[in-house]
């Protein structure tokens, strides 16, 4: 058939290249006819078809479509694959199903054995949360919403309102380690619970106020920490490693493995792509979320780090370790140098108690520091980071239990919690207990002012409640 289609330009090409005797060339579809005028041109002579300028003009026959693929188009397909440099037998299963491709058996040994792993993609993650309720602040009562919106109508509507501003979320099983406001979102709340959750609170919705239940972790929480991003929440626990969730999709979006007890994670307060973190080994570390990455590390001494915290400057870094050696007094309370990754004074409490709570003045150049002996001492911030002998907070009690304390917004009051179960709040400057609130029947763990409204605070216990109080 193809001698009684071609026979006229089969002729033609034959009397042009004598030194061809074979035609087989001609029967592979895949060689294109424009390399016909090159051949021509290298051993061509005379033909009946010459132009004026004496090239030789050669009439492209009209080809039958092919029966296969060229082999050209293979190139062309691949060239569309996913590449997936950390696991090069991914790659099999598509390179299999092209055409025409000879699969020797050890690869089809290694499709094999790749057909057997399930599709990730299909199966739900086993660290993604139920939706349980609204994170949106439209469920909001209005008159609450006013006042998250405009901070002039607060003051206001928390005198003639302050019952409905108070609220008790029960939801955790075990006792509660952290809350935190989210300051982007002002009506959600956050809590961390050695029953291993991260519970996300629309507090004041009007209908299910448990709007997360994030299952993200394999063992205790134990302190969680609201991204000034967005809804992404930063936790870290018993399981060795800090977690940042996704609180929209309920769903976490990279994990930070270290080889302790990660206790304390705080934001960088100028870069929030940066985040410390503190652990039961005693090494603190500076994490990049871009990278995942740790860029900054500080070793000293091998006691666990209670607390951490960023100076308002953010040069340096203040931490408390729970010490056990016989002079308690030295690294109990220790400053470091940010860039330099070396302590700047090991020997800034000269007491014997430990601290499991520092808090840094918002603007002025101070800092607290919860003690175990029972009330909260004052410390500059400043060369040679001295204690202030004649102020300090008093009147609650830590009795052993892991008490946190914090600054208001504007800095002009201090609050803290209690293991009697009362919140204590007392004025910054002057050190005086302005009010104690009784919220639990056991210790107070944790208590913070809320971001616009600056008399009310979250608290948890405990015993696993967290409620919301106007002081």
């Amino acid at each position: 058939c193809i001698f009684k289609l071609f026979d006229e330009q089969l002729k033609k090409f034959v009397s042009i290249c004598p030194n061809f005797s074979s035609i087989e060339f001609l029967l592979n579809w895949g060689i294109e006819f424009d390399r016909m005028d090159l051949l021509c041109k290298v051993y061509g002579g005379t033909s009946d078809e010459e132009d004026d300028n004496g090239g030789i003009h050669l009439q492209r026959p009209i080809l039958p479509p092919p029966k296969r693929a060229k082999f050209e188009n293979f190139h062309h397909v691949s060239n569309h694959l996913p590449l997936y440099k950390s696991n090069p037998s991914a790659n099999l299963p598509a390179q299999a199903s092209l055409p025409g491709r000879y699969i020797s058996k050890r690869e089809r040994a290694a499709m094999a054995s790749v057909e057997k792993v399930p599709d990730l993609s299909t199966t739900i993650s086993p660290n993604s949360s139920p939706v349980l309720g609204s994170i949106l602040d439209s469920v909001l009562p209005h008159n609450i919403l006013s006042a998250l919106r405009d901070q002039t109508k607060v003051y206001r509507n928390m005198i003639h309102t302050p019952e409905r501003l108070s609220v008790v979320l029960d939801g955790h099983k075990r006792s509660v380690n952290a809350v935190q406001w989210s300051t982007s979102h002002a009506h959600l709340l956050a809590s961390a619970g050695m029953d291993q959750t991260v519970c996300i609170w629309n507090v004041w919705s009007r209908d299910q106020k448990k709007a997360r239940v994030l299952n993200c972790h394999h063992a205790a929480v134990k302190d969680v920490k609201w991204s000034p991003y967005g809804l992404f929440v930063l936790s870290c626990g018993y399981d060795c490693t800090s977690r940042l969730i996704d609180v929209e999709k309920g769903t976490e979006t990279q994990v930070f493995n270290e080889d302790q007890v990660v206790g304390v994670v705080k934001f960088h307060p100028d870069n929030y792509n940066l985040f410390l973190s503190g652990g039961s080994k005693g090494h603190l570390k500076i994490w990049d979320i871009r990278a995942g990455k740790v860029v900054h590390q500080y070793v000293r001494n091998p006691d666990p780090i209670l607390d951490a915290e960023f100076t308002v400057d953010a040069k340096r870094i203040i931490s408390s370790s729970d010490t056990s050696k016989s002079n308690i007094s030295e690294n109990s309370i220790m400053v470091w140098d940010v860039s330099r990754e070396i302590p700047l004074s090991n020997q800034v409490y000269g007491e014997a108690y430990t601290c499991p709570s520092i808090r840094c003045h918002p603007s002025d150049p101070k800092f607290i520091a919860q003690s175990n002996g029972n009330y909260i001492a004052i410390f500059s911030t400043k060369p040679p980071f001295g204690l202030d002998k004649y102020r300090r907070y008093g009147g609650h009690s830590v009795s052993g239990f892991p008490i946190k304390c914090n600054f208001s917004l504007d800095g002009d009051k201090v609050i803290s919690g209690s293991s009697d179960g009362y919140i204590y709040v007392y004025e910054s400057n002057t050190c005086k207990l302005i009010r104690k609130i009784k919220t639990y029947n056991e210790a107070c763990i944790d208590v913070v002012f809320h971001p616009v409204m600056s008399n009310v605070v979250a608290s948890c216990s405990w015993s696993g409640q967290v409620s919301v109080a106007v002081t």
